[in-house]
């Protein structure tokens, strides 16, 4: 018996993940389109004539992204000047396919495009990184070049703004994370939909309140070009584990998404706590809560032939650092870790 769409009475062809409810498609696409509309006005995410640039990896997340924003801002007349930024992190096999699929969507919604690479910001592609420190703790080193690879494309493009695909799965898997690890500074800081105000540029995130099953539907409906295959790096990522047992509970009950992105919200941190201050990097000008920021001491280690030194707490690479050095590692002679030629702690 065919089910009536519960917006406008015609036929239904899907149900939404997020509530349940049968809907026809261009009913999805509106209800789709306007709670992120909603989500951009309820936390000003936007003011008139901003330009903003979008994190374009070629995926589903991305492509819905600049697709909806492209949308929103003509129908709403929002006055953005929007325009494409991709990291090329040099994974062969993966991210040259699917910058393919950006530089497709470049031309299809008609948007300038900025492509930066780790070759020329940091002289490391992933796949000479990977030979290095091996398919164990890669994702450290991918996530913090990443992140500061996208601050460094926009400030080279004088953008206000910079806006990612993370969606609401994404967010509750955050919220996981830093629970499972500990991480009190994160976990304080993950959910909110603006981030890095208090620093270079501030970033959004639109889809803070998004399925990713319901963006997936969106993408499929309106026929979008995006890139579907996962990074050969990623199978042994800790967010891996944290996204299955995310799965497993949306099964039992769809509403865990949204519940646990509330919590994460509602968490306070206790007054004696004593929290990271927010500075800057000592060597590149990156904001950092240590002296060195985490990108600068990877990288470090990286060119030093130690590429391990970047992976764990500062105290700890602290003596990682001045055993390499009494091992011979440092051409100071036994400098302790101090001098200009190991690592500058």
């Amino acid at each position: 018996m065919p089910v009536n769409c519960k917006n406008c009475g015609l036929k239904a062809i899907l149900k939404r993940p997020k509530t349940g409810d049968a809907l026809c498609k261009e009913c999805f696409y509106l209800m789709f389109e306007s709670e992120v509309h909603q989500t951009i006005l309820e936390n000003e995410l936007f003011r008139r004539g901003e330009t903003v640039a979008i994190g374009a990896s070629g995926g589903k997340d991305s492509t819905v992204l600049a697709y909806v924003l492209k949308t929103l801002n003509e129908r709403y007349d929002y006055g953005l000047n929007l325009l494409l930024l991709s990291v090329d992190e040099g994974i062969t096999g993966y991210r040259d396919d699917s910058l393919e699929t950006v530089k497709r969507n470049q031309i299809q919604y008609d948007m300038p495009l900025k492509i930066v690479s780790y070759e020329e910001l940091y002289g490391w592609s992933m796949d000479a990184i990977v030979k290095q420190i091996g398919l164990k703790n890669n994702c450290t080193f991918c996530g913090v070049f990443r992140r500061q690879a996208l601050d460094r494309g926009a400030m080279l493009l004088n953008v206000d703004k910079i806006v990612t695909g993370h969606n609401a799965d994404d967010v509750a898997e955050t919220v996981i994370m830093n629970v499972l690890r500990g991480d009190i500074a994160r976990l304080r800081r993950c959910t909110s939909i603006v981030t890095g105000s208090e620093g270079t540029l501030p970033r959004c995130k639109p889809f803070k309140y998004t399925y990713e099953k319901e963006i997936v539907m969106y993408a499929y409906f309106k026929k979008l070009d995006y890139f579907s295959t996962e990074c050969i790096y990623s199978p042994n990522a800790y967010r891996g584990h944290a996204r299955t047992y995310l799965k497993d509970l949306e099964k039992i009950r769809p509403s865990s998404i949204i519940d646990i992105i509330h919590s994460g919200e509602s968490m306070s941190v206790k007054k004696e706590v004593k929290m990271p201050v927010q500075g800057t990097c000592s060597r590149c000008g990156y904001i950092s809560s240590q002296h060195l920021c985490k990108a600068c001491v990877l990288l470090e280690g990286l060119n030093k032939g130690l590429p391990r030194l970047g992976i764990g707490k500062t105290d700890k690479l602290q003596r990682q650092a001045k055993n390499a050095c009494n091992d011979g590692g440092c051409i100071d002679n036994n400098c302790g870790g101090k001098s200009k030629n190991c690592l500058d702690f």
